[in-house]
């Protein structure tokens, strides 16, 4: 299966190939890969290798100048990585966009394959507890909410039960639970727990994720008339 997607970046002919959840043990067997996550505050980059070690540089700015500085530091050239790596989501929209902007073009001038990952579930099974929910502000009074076992659902503020944690740096906007611990999200101690656990997604369009697609109001427009007088 990997050997597919390999294949595609070695002579930029896309294989016909199913669905597929590998893992980074198997994605990193073709180095460099390259991780991008720009999902918190703390945008982290790293160079990895296939026995789970790293190279990495993080930075506080804004992902549009973190995103780059932290490639520049590492002395990565993108038309030399093998496959990319980023996370998808939940997090900063904005983040996450950037991201998926530059695969995008790089994308362009050559193909390599590109694997999402959830941030929730990466902290998740890192934690190994089960029954604990982890979760990140989806906005208007909902939680991204992750359970090992349950998956990836948006839950109303008010129904938020059980165990919580949340990842540190992670922006909110809604007051956090009551019951709530918030954990370290550092992919430098995070991945290598989770190498064998099948958490990667294929994609040729990275993007930020969605429960679901954005629903849009249409409306017919009118010339705008001065009101009639009586």
């Amino acid at each position: 299966m990997l050997c597919d997607f390999y294949a595609l970046a070695r002579t930029g002919t896309a294989p016909i190939v199913e669905p597929a959840m590998p893992s980074l043990r198997e994605v990193c067997s073709h180095p460099p890969v390259v991780v991008l996550d720009a999902a918190s505050a703390l945008v982290q980059v790293g160079v990895l290798q296939p026995d789970g070690t790293g190279r990495w540089a993080t930075s506080t700015d804004e992902a549009g100048v973190a995103l780059f500085r932290c490639i520049a530091n590492l002395s990565i050239d993108p038309g030399e990585v093998a496959g990319w790596v980023y996370c998808e989501g939940p997090g900063s929209v904005l983040g996450i966009r950037t991201v998926a902007m530059a695969l995008r073009t790089w994308g362009v001038m050559r193909r390599r394959p590109i694997f999402g990952y959830s941030s929730l579930a990466v902290v998740a099974h890192a934690l190994g507890q089960p029954g604990v929910g982890v979760i990140a502000d989806a906005r208007r009074e909902t939680w991204h909410h992750f359970e090992v076992g349950r998956g990836l659902q948006r839950v109303p503020a008010a129904q938020l039960s059980g165990d919580l944690v949340m990842p540190e740096n992670f922006r909110h906007w809604s007051t956090l639970p009551g019951n709530i611990t918030l954990v370290p999200y550092s992919l430098t101690d995070l991945l290598p727990r989770i190498w064998d656990v099948d958490l990667l997604r294929a994609t040729t369009e990275p993007d930020a994720f969605l429960h679901e697609e954005p629903n849009y109001v249409t409306w017919t427009p009118q010339i705008h008339r001065a009101p009639v007088k009586p």
